[in-house]
């Protein structure tokens, strides 16, 4: 006995020896003492969490080399290896986490709409329940600051730059054809459904070095990765009828979509200024297939369009009209796959095909287009640490464009290009501190037809000077070919260049935000021509320059009143340019000094509907009246437009809705059109462009079908 005794008590001392103290303090980076951090040695149960004053100690009978970690909420974690013989009064400094919510946001020049981003400005379902929109986003986008209100358009106009410096990709991969065909002096749309995309963002400038040939901004569109059920959607409207269904398995699910637009019955009821022969018809369908795979995910989006129309427009120097007819087919193709190669590595590739046909009758002219064009596209991602993002990769873009054009002198001239470009780009996202954050990037690209090489650097830089406040700067160099209108008589050319400079300020309340920007930019190497429009016997130049200066400002509440979510936007725009077929710099026709919006939305428990408006202003646009002396030396009256919707829950997943544009029927001028000779005394006559309608009237049923009986289209109307 006395023996086990003695055993037990030597076995005991040994253990009591064994066993080592750490110990240590743990602070922030500020050295402020982090109090309820969490220390322990890595793979056992040896640990403990610091006091008050930021200190730790416990005992272990580890030895050797053992890891010692560190972690606490918002805070990087910690990692020592070491023997645990040196692990004593040791003094460890936590760095602040970059990836919290509240850590700063590279936003100078972009708006996300999406759950994806941390800051918000728009959600997924503000982009159609806009009134204004009628469904568009692009329509949605334009209440937006930055963007410039060109009614008979309907393109995205941002900053000063003209609809074609602005490029529009699906899943990274570049959209060539976005909008719907149209008439003179009424507004296009864009092609696809918002019901397959749950992420926009939109880059009114200064965007990534991933993004080339936009001058002014890119429209990013994400299709949805997994939908949450399968459903079948149903419309009914007054100038058509939609069609969608989802199905849903293991591993894959795909979404289909089709429409059918006819406005006859529409133009029946509310005749419009232009004579129809045959109103506008289109046919349209669209399709998403997704498929997970063991580490990343599959996307395959396709989408055509078949629309046309007949009509005669007024023209003053035509006393029978103009008589105008277009078809067009167009078709895009886009597949995807983004996946994760290791801990630290991803990828993500794709390719998108498009194929547009139009044959266009103006008059005696017959002309007939055809572009086929190609993106391919392979980007790697590596976080080298939360605080370092490497991104880096190429891609080609290939576009075959040919017209054939007769008239009754002319027979079967057909012009032309081909042109191929290939990029590369690399870029870095750094984080100093989740206060402080810097990304830089460098975009290359070669053009095959100008047999020119450019190099666009990128830098931006964002500062948390609050918890809920930053300020941003960005630069950038942006290059981009001239049109296909001009390209296919002439391929001498340099692509044309502008340089991006953006200081942003932004304050992100709960349900509140608030953004104010200011931007300069300069451009450069613009397209000149000696003629009306671009002809085979145009004199072609690069020597056309300009600038756009301006502030933008936007507010949204969804907070401080209840059930009511409203947006507020200004922009000043100070912008001249000398391109074109322009005789001196001047304010284009398509650039307003002055753009307001106010979006409100309100739901009304009572009546179980949702109901919202929308105001446009915009100051004048420029027009040159040749009664006068000077180049664009007139300006519009102001433009003005209030819209109001109305969505009414008939049942969980019946919805009723109407809306109304214009609703109190101002009688907008979008321009003048003057005759090509003066009167016996001397003078042009003219005739105001007023928009084909003064007002839309739109009326919807919306049925869905699904598996929960109570989802519902209200977040897509």
């Amino acid at each position: 006995m006395k023996i086990s005794l003695t055993i037990f008590i030597a076995l005991l001392v040994i253990q009591i020896h064994a066993q080592t103290t750490i110990s240590g303090v743990v602070t922030s980076t500020k050295k402020e003492p982090i109090a309820g951090a969490n220390v322990y040695l890595d793979g056992t149960y040896d640990g403990s969490t610091t006091d008050d004053n930021g200190k730790f100690s416990f005992t272990t009978s580890e030895t050797g080399t053992q890891t010692l970690i560190v972690s606490f909420l918002s805070y990087e974690t910690f990692t020592m290896a070491g023997d645990i013989s040196y692990m004593k009064d040791v003094m460890i400094k936590l760095k602040d986490d970059v990836n919290t919510l509240d850590a700063v946001v590279l936003s100078a020049g972009t708006f996300s709409a999406g759950d994806n981003s941390k800051v918000n400005v728009l959600k997924p379902m503000d982009v159609v329940t806009t009134a204004s929109a009628l469904g568009d986003f692009v329509g949605a986008l334009q209440t937006l600051p930055g963007t410039t209100t060109v009614a008979e358009d309907g393109r995205l106009f941002v900053r000063g730059g003209d609809a074609n410096e602005t490029q529009i990709f699906i899943d990274g991969i570049r959209v060539f054809t976005p909008y719907t065909p149209t008439t003179n002096n009424a507004p296009t749309r864009g092609r696809y459904s918002p019901f397959l995309f749950d992420g926009i963002t939109f880059s009114t400038g200064g965007y990534s070095a991933e993004y080339g040939q936009a001058l002014s901004s890119v429209l990013l569109l994400n299709t949805i990765d997994e939908p949450d059920q399968e459903k079948t959607d149903i419309g009914i409207m007054s100038v058509g009828a939609t069609l969608g269904n989802t199905q849903k398995w293991e591993k894959s699910s795909i979404s289909v979509n089709a429409s059918y637009i006819n406005l006859a019955p529409y133009n029946a009821i509310f005749p419009n200024r232009n004579n129809f022969i045959k109103p506008f018809e289109t046919a349209s369908g669209e399709a998403v297939y997704r498929r997970k795979t063991s580490s990343g995910l599959f996307k395959l989006y396709g989408a055509f369009d078949a629309s046309g129309f007949e009509l005669t427009q007024e023209d003053i120097n035509r006393p029978e009209g103009q008589y105008i007819k277009l078809n067009n087919n167009n078709f895009y193709l886009n597949g995807s796959y983004s996946g994760v190669l290791s801990d630290t590595w991803s990828m993500q590739t794709g390719f998108s095909y498009t194929y547009a046909k139009n044959k266009i009758n103006f008059g005696e002219r017959d002309i007939r287009d055809n572009e086929k064009s190609v993106h391919s596209k392979l980007k790697f991602k590596n976080r080298i640490s939360n605080r370092f993002k490497l991104y880096f990769g190429a891609e080609y873009f290939k576009t075959d464009f040919e017209e054939q054009y007769s008239d009754d002198i002319i027979d079967n001239v057909k012009y032309g290009f081909n042109n191929n470009i290939a990029a590369a780009f690399a870029e870095a996202d750094i984080f100093i501190s989740k206060n402080l954050a810097f990304k830089t990037g460098l975009r290359a690209e070669y053009s095959e037809l100008f047999e020119d090489f450019s190099l666009a650097p990128r830098l931006s830089v964002a500062y948390k000077i609050s918890n809920r406040s930053q300020l941003s700067l960005a630069y950038g160099d942006f290059y981009q070919n001239p049109t296909s209108d001009v390209l296919k008589f002439n391929q001498d050319f340099e692509p044309t260049n502008a340089k991006h400079y953006i200081l942003n300020y932004q304050y992100n309340g709960e349900g509140k935000i608030f953004r104010a920007e200011a931007y300069y930019k300069d451009y450069d190497n613009l397209t000149k021509f000696d003629t009306q429009f671009p002809n085979f016997d145009s004199n072609f130049s690069n020597d056309g320059y300009g600038f756009a200066r301006g502030i933008d400002f936007f507010w949204r509440d969804n907070k401080s009143i209840k059930n009511v979510d409203y947006w507020l936007s200004y922009s000043f725009l100070d912008t001249k340019r000398d391109y074109r077929n322009f005789t001196e710099k001047a304010q284009p026709n398509f650039a307003n000094t002055h753009n307001f919006s106010a979006v409100m939305r309100y739901w009304i428990d009572d009546w179980k509907s949702q109901v919202g408006f929308s105001y446009t202003y915009a100051s004048g646009r420029t027009f040159t009246n040749p009664n006068k002396p000077g180049f664009l030396n007139e300006k519009t009256k102001d433009f003005n437009s209030l819209s109001v919707n109305w969505a009414y829950l008939i049942s969980p997943q019946k919805i009723l809705y109407a809306s109304v544009n214009n609703v109190l029927g101002f009688r907008n001028v979008n321009g003048y059109q003057y005759a090509n000779t003066p009167d016996v005394n001397g003078n042009f006559n003219r005739r105001a462009l007023r928009p084909a309608l003064d007002q839309f009237f739109f009326v919807g049923f919306f049925w869905t079908i699904s598996e929960d009986k109570t989802s519902n289209q209200l977040d897509n109307l």
